[in-house]
């Protein structure tokens, strides 16, 4: 079995994907235009994807309350460094910005909507797929 997608409870689906689109280089694989705004989101190796949508069945997680360590979206970033300040230009937020003794660099951020989104260059690459991007 291979995960398909991730799915979110968000406030604001349509702009969101918008913003991933322009900031973080996600592509909209589907998106529905009337309730719940069902939208699925890929990364350029079009074998990740994470969909987001409104559904008033249930509440959107408090997001900009939870600790990023109970739920993020962590992106692989050549440079969190540069990516920080892109990202906080575009409206994210900082939570951390740690060197590990490994070598590896994590940056926490919020996004607009206050989802915690990770940068991560990795000393070491996690799966031998990251190592080609």
């Amino acid at each position: 079995m291979k995960l398909e997608h991730f799915a979110l409870n968000v406030e604001a689906p349509v702009a969101m994907a918008a913003w991933y689109v322009e900031h973080l280089g996600l592509k909209i694989v589907k998106q529905v235009k009337e309730p719940p705004y069902m939208t699925f989101l890929a990364d350029d190796s079009d074998r990740i994807m994470i969909e987001i949508y409104l559904n008033p069945a249930d509440e959107v997680p408090p997001y900009r309350e939870m600790n990023p360590l109970l739920v993020h979206l962590a992106f692989i970033s050549e440079d969190p460094a540069h990516d920080k300040e892109r990202l906080q230009k575009a409206g994210a937020s900082v939570v951390s910005d740690q060197r590990l003794e490994d070598g590896s660099h994590l940056v926490m951020l919020r996004d607009p909507w206050g989802l915690a989104l990770q940068l991560c260059r990795r000393a070491q690459p996690m799966l031998a797929a990251t190592e080609k991007q």
